[in-house]
């Protein structure tokens, strides 16, 4: 862990250093440790500048944002896009000798930033406050006030209660960061999945249910419409596939009893950055405060020895355990978030998604016909290069942070991912 060097700070300095507007207009460029100077588009800031301005959380909170995840390379396997078997190869060719999978939660990306007492969030941050839970993109998760705000308020209660009772803080220090999934997905996608996902459900049966019947009685009057009818049962099945995929994301929230959070990565805290460590220390982490408290899920997971000939058959058994209930698949991760390869800074996880969960990303009848044949031809460059840099440009953020520089350092750092994510990318990869 690198730990802080520099003297403290007051909440006076924290607001005096914030990131000013004219240090993102234009072209920029951000020096990094893992990945050299990052070039930040113009383009890119205009549209991070308009988030951070209408939408963002308090700035003073914003210390760090999660990166993209670049999907596994396309399977050559029938009926598959994903496969784990490509995971392991990519990272075989990497010269790395062991792996993590580690079981993908289904929710909605959060970072959960506690803090022992309002006093250690005074010193830090310069806000008294118990801590914050934001968005990938630097959003409250919880909206204050109101009931929304009132979960938020009840979750970091029980975050700190457990963070305190599994011995958490004696490791982190005072404030701890969190790389969290919470769920259920529908909290924050309810309006996606009536919209979008369950119109399209109920109006792809209701249709081909009514073709379906016409095509029978045409055949039984001699019309031969065997053809047309075998695949408008076909696409029928992919309907009733598509809505049972999405269906065990989405359950009623009431309290902060029906949320459940999982946390795979402790990010940093008070003590230093934690990307260093182990993954099997980030996850025996998460065990704990499982242990401590119902509202923590534990991510199941699986070191596979990549020399071992019989560890990917076990990969993809346990792969299919995974996905064959529907669950949505695994990330395949490195030893330690930041692990060097033969090319550098290895990509800090790839994630390999099950064949059902998929049809919610690329519509129900993605495996029929020549659908899946294009699919494979998904360019993954971008998405790659983008997740590269924004796990640098996260990884300077809190290394900058908890060396106690200045925020606006911080921010460049926070300010760069946000526009390198307006960068157009398919937002199915």
């Amino acid at each position: 862990a690198s730990a802080p060097t520099a003297p403290a700070r007051t909440a006076g300095q924290d607001v005096g250093h914030l990131l000013a507007v004219e240090d993102v207009l234009g072209t920029r460029g951000v020096e990094t440790r893992l990945r050299g100077r990052v070039s930040v588009p113009e383009g890119g800031a205009a549209a991070a500048l308009e988030v951070m301005t209408r939408y963002a959380a308090d700035p003073r909170w914003l210390i760090y944002l999660p990166p993209t995840m670049a999907p596994v390379p396309a399977s050559s396997l029938p009926g598959l896009l994903e496969h784990p078997a490509d995971a392991l190869a990519e990272y075989r060719r990497q010269g790395l000798a062991r792996v993590v999978c580690e079981e993908k939660h289904m929710g909605s990306r959060a970072v959960v930033l506690a803090c022992r007492t309002p006093g250690v969030a005074l010193d830090w941050f310069g806000i008294e406050a118990d801590g914050l839970v934001f968005t990938r993109t630097g959003r409250p998760f919880f909206t204050s006030p109101g009931p929304s705000g009132a979960l938020g308020d009840a979750l970091l209660g029980r975050v700190r209660g457990a963070l305190d009772a599994a011995g958490v803080w004696a490791e982190a220090g005072d404030w701890v960061a969190l790389d969290c999934e919470l769920m259920p997905w529908s909290l924050k996608a309810e309006g996606l999945l009536i919209g979008q996902y369950a119109a399209v459900g109920a109006a792809a049966r209701a249709g081909l249910a009514a073709a379906a019947g016409v095509l029978g009685q045409a055949l039984d009057r001699g019309v031969d419409v065997a053809a047309l009818r075998e695949r408008t049962d076909q696409r029928r099945q992919t309907a009733d596939a598509f809505t049972a995929a999405y269906r065990p994301y989405a359950w009623p929230v009431s309290s902060v009893d029906d949320l459940r959070l999982a946390p795979f990565q402790v990010l940093a805290g008070a003590s230093g950055t934690c990307f260093d460590r182990e993954q099997t220390w980030h996850l025996r982490v998460a065990e704990r405060l499982a242990a401590a408290d119902p509202l923590f899920v534990p991510t199941r997971h699986l070191v596979a020895d990549l020399a071992d000939p019989g560890a990917e058959q076990a990969v993809v058994a346990w792969w299919d355990e995974l996905t064959g209930p529907g669950g949505e698949g695994m990330v395949v991760k490195p030893p330690a978030p930041v692990t060097r390869g033969r090319r550098g800074t290895v990509q800090p996880g790839v994630k390999c998604r099950g064949q059902e969960y998929l049809r919610i990303i690329y519509g129900p009848e993605y495996t029929l016909g020549g659908n899946l044949a294009r699919l494979r031809e998904r360019n993954l460059g971008r998405k790659r290069s983008l997740a590269a840099t924004e796990f640098a440009l996260g990884v300077e953020a809190l290394e900058r942070f908890v060396r106690r520089e200045p925020l606006f350092r911080v921010h460049e750092c926070v300010f760069a991912i946000l526009a390198l994510d307006s960068e157009p990318v398919d937002p199915r990869l």
